[in-house]
């Protein structure tokens, strides 16, 4: 083990805290360690100051990750605890993701001040998202809703939401269970009708890929279903080429030795979508998402992806 504190990199906000406080406490448990072999390290990154503009328009999911990953390679920090779902699908060369976390609950919840469900929600009404994707599904379930851009962390949105700038917004149930903050909910979105990111729900940890000790203490924690489920969903958004720009939904299930995975592209508008469905061994995970990613791809047709540049 190691005789100096290990450093967990974090995004300062009270979510990504909750994140590193709970990938310290499930290392302390594995190992028999006490708080003070960890220092958790706070890292304001590139899109937690850019708040007035989408992600879109300024890098994508890379503004997230960026300082952590420089962190990483000047040896600030000796780990990164991140979002899933706001990784990029390639990494920094000399870096990985070796570890995820027991995944938590995938769907979205809506907290609603007018109403307590998007369907029940006055026509015309706002309603507030930083997420394309989500973006698309609501137009898909609603076209008169009026969509706004709403960024910031979770309590900057729920403020937003409390000044009346919108009269719901959606926020992924995961990390409204992590805070704490399941009573402000007013509907759990079915995932049928409103599929999630791929990566949603789960906690990545990144490595500098030659800490040999590092990937052997991070191993006793890693939950093997929750990455292969994370593989799978992964290599689907890298066919597709999946970042910020593009509205995407995958989720992959393991059950047993078998994984199950369904996956939609949509327009952003909401009105065209295409959706795949694929199956196989757990083990195969990589795979199958990367068939899935070319099948849905080959269905839309080139002048699809037009659309999304």
């Amino acid at each position: 083990m190691q005789t100096k504190a290990l450093k967990i990199g974090t995004r300062g906000s009270p979510l990504a805290l909750a994140q590193a406080h709970e990938t310290r406490d499930r290392l302390m448990a594995a190992h028999g360690l006490g708080e003070d072999a960890f220092e958790i390290v706070p890292l304001t990154t590139s899109g937690d100051r850019i708040l007035d503009r989408p992600l879109s328009e300024v890098g994508g999911k890379g503004l997230f990750t960026k300082e952590l990953e420089e962190a990483l390679f000047d040896g600030r920090i000796d780990i990164a605890v991140h979002s899933s779902k706001d990784m990029a699908t390639t990494l920094p060369e000399g870096l990985e993701v070796t570890t995820f976390l027991p995944r938590e609950d995938v769907r979205d919840a809506f907290i609603g001040k007018l109403a307590p469900s998007i369907v029940e929600l006055p026509h015309g009404a706002t309603v507030g998202s930083s997420s394309l994707r989500r973006q698309a599904l609501i137009r898909r379930m609603r076209p008169d809703l009026e969509v706004i851009m709403f960024r910031g962390n979770v309590q900057t949105r729920l403020r937003k939401l409390e000044e009346g700038i919108a009269a719901g917004t959606i926020l992924a149930n995961a990390g409204l269970r992590r805070l704490g903050l399941t009573h402000i909910i007013t509907d759990l979105m079915s995932l049928d009708i409103f599929p999630p990111a791929p990566g949603q729900g789960a906690i990545g940890i990144e490595m500098r890929s030659a800490d040999k000790a590092i990937r052997d203490m991070l191993s006793a924690i890693h939950d093997a279903p929750t990455g292969y489920a994370l593989a799978c969903e992964r290599a689907y958004l890298r066919v597709l080429d999946g970042s910020c720009r593009t509205p995407i939904a995958g989720h992959a299930v393991v059950e047993g030795d078998r994984l199950f995975f369904k996956g939609v592209i949509l327009s952003l508008d909401g009105q065209e979508a295409h959706e795949v469905e694929r199956e196989g061994k757990a083990v195969d995970a990589e795979a199958i998402g990367r068939a899935a990613g070319e099948e849905v791809r080959a269905k839309a047709g080139t002048k699809f992806f037009e659309g999304w540049s």
